[in-house]
């Protein structure tokens, strides 16, 4: 059975989804697929109920996203029931990836978006003596989202808390492998007395989102692969609407000759491994120079054969999500395996559990002419390298057509700071691993095909609006030296002024 089938409907009717579970395969449930007519509907409802949000102060609107924080540590396990059903996810990692970063956001958005937004003056280095500048930031309007279904309830409650407190409605529409985690979002704020309109949660497939990122909204934000962010975006710019794509990653992890091999490999396995290897900034290459390779990697062996995979319980690894998704993880393997790479743990369905469970595998004698090190996997595959030295790590870090996030491990910090920085990559850790998504502050997004803008801290949370600058005059003079009428006199006198600032070295310390 697949993860998501259609059901036979009549015609006319509704087309329906069938979700099945990745543990059990067994029916979850089933879902219609929302039109483009359900889509400009939601669409109308949003663009007559944002003004009204938009006026509110970020302190109004702050206490609605205080009280889904209420709802959220009031139902958790209730939310975690859905997103393990759906997933196939452990159950702690459930509760970290899911609801306590899902905590985090809603807790710092809430504090912070006020200050990070606000009017602002703006000192300006030529025209401060007689101009005030402030800037502004204005909502854009309604914004869709769009999210994948690897993390399917904080990746649609990220996006969808930045763009409300910023101002604008949302129109959400989760993956269609993850329905009923997606709408745990509009369950969360329906709850907490969200007014009506501002959030609404569109399931169905890529007729939907196709629909929603040509209805004419004012931003679209899309977490998912390469291929689709490519779609979103053209169809953005034909609209000359903004967009942010999250897109893939293939994330090297470079473990220098003075590492810390403990931290190294615990930190390669969790980075590996986390969710099954199913996110965007999983390690899905390691570089080991050649003198800490063997013994790199034989503590990894044999911290992978420790792992516990399983549905229930104190699991360390939970299932596939897609039987898509298992295909392209046996593709890879069997790719490596073919061309010369030793299997040295897992490389096989897990043959003790029902569902979609891969064992953590870890290959070495890899090469770039396997699919392994060019293709995102997204799975737990964990292929290592041996490398001569750094400088060579870093030449093979950097030949990819992704850039999404990278890690350095050495116990010299400053030396693994100065590498990380020549890394092709959007964010980067030192000593640390799958982590910085999870830094609030932290300013998310790929270089590459990894995608386009960033999310999180006061970047992302700006990037739903439109930075407006309003200049005002200070004296309310008769009129200014540039305006009409043009005369010999003003041009002796604006020559003489781009002398002074320009041409002296006391008017370039003034300008």
């Amino acid at each position: 059975m697949a993860i998501v089938e259609p059901v036979e409907s009549p015609i006319g009717a509704r087309r329906r989804l069938r979700i099945a579970s990745p543990v059990t395969r067994e029916p979850i449930g089933e879902i219609d697929v929302r039109t483009a007519e359900d889509v400009r509907a939601a669409l109308e409802i949003a663009r007559k109920v944002q003004p009204a949000w938009a006026a509110q102060s970020f302190e109004e609107r702050a206490r609605y996203v205080t009280g889904a924080l209420h709802v959220l540590l009031n139902r958790y396990e209730e939310f975690i029931d859905v997103v393990v059903r759906e997933t196939g996810k452990a159950r702690f990692e459930a509760l970290c990836m899911e609801i306590f970063a899902s905590c985090d956001v809603l807790q710092y958005y809430a504090k912070r978006a006020g200050s990070i937004l606000r009017d602002r003056p703006m000192r300006m280095h030529l025209l401060g003596l007689m101009k005030k500048l402030r800037i502004v930031y204005r909502p854009l309007g309604v914004v869709g989202i769009i999210t994948p279904w690897n993390g399917p309830f904080i990746l649609s409650l990220n996006p969808t808390v930045q763009a409300l407190m910023a101002g604008n409605a949302v129109l959400l529409k989760p993956s269609e492998a993850t329905p009923y985690s997606g709408r745990l979002v509009a369950d969360l704020f329906e709850a907490a007395g969200l007014p009506e309109g501002l959030l609404s949660v569109l399931l169905g497939d890529g007729e939907t989102g196709q629909a929603l990122t040509e209805a004419g909204l004012d931003k679209i934000s899309f977490t998912g692969s390469v291929e689709t962010g490519r779609n979103v975006a053209e169809a953005c710019a034909r609209q000359l609407i903004p967009c942010t794509l999250e897109l893939g990653g293939k994330d090297p992890m470079i473990v220098c000759k003075d590492a810390d091999l403990e931290r190294a490999a615990a930190g390669a396995l969790f980075g590996a491994f986390m969710n099954s290897g199913q996110a965007c900034c999983a390690i899905e290459r390691v570089y080991v120079v050649d003198e800490v390779a063997d013994a790199f990697i034989s503590k990894v062996i044999e911290k992978t054969t420790e792992l516990r995979q399983g549905a229930e319980g104190e699991a360390d690894m939970g299932a596939i999500v897609r039987p898509e998704q298992m295909a392209v993880i046996e593709r890879h393997v069997e790719d490596a395996r073919s061309k010369g790479a030793r299997i040295l743990a897992g490389g096989r369905r897990n043959p003790n559990l029902e569902g979609l469970f891969y064992e953590p595998t870890v290959l070495s004698e890899v090469t770039h002419d396997m699919a392994i090190m060019r293709e995102e996997t997204f799975g737990p595959v964990l292929p290592i390298m041996r490398v001569r030295d750094e400088e060579e790590a870093l030449r093979l870090a950097n030949d990819t057509r992704y850039g999404l996030s990278a890690t350095v491990w050495t116990r010299d910090k400053r030396e693994g700071f100065d590498l990380a920085k020549k890394i092709e990559a959007g964010s980067l850790c030192v000593n640390e691993t799958a982590l910085i998504y999870g830094v609030t502050e932290a300013p998310f997004g790929g270089l590459k095909q990894s995608g386009i803008g960033q999310v999180n801290g006061e970047v992302g949370l700006r990037s739903y609006c439109h930075a407006q600058p309003i200049l005002v005059d200070r004296f309310g003079g008769k009129r200014e030296q540039a305006w009409y009428p043009f005369t010999a006199a003003k041009e002796r006198t604006m020559r003489r002024i781009m002398r002074l600032l320009w041409g002296t070295p006391l008017g370039r310390w003034l300008s």
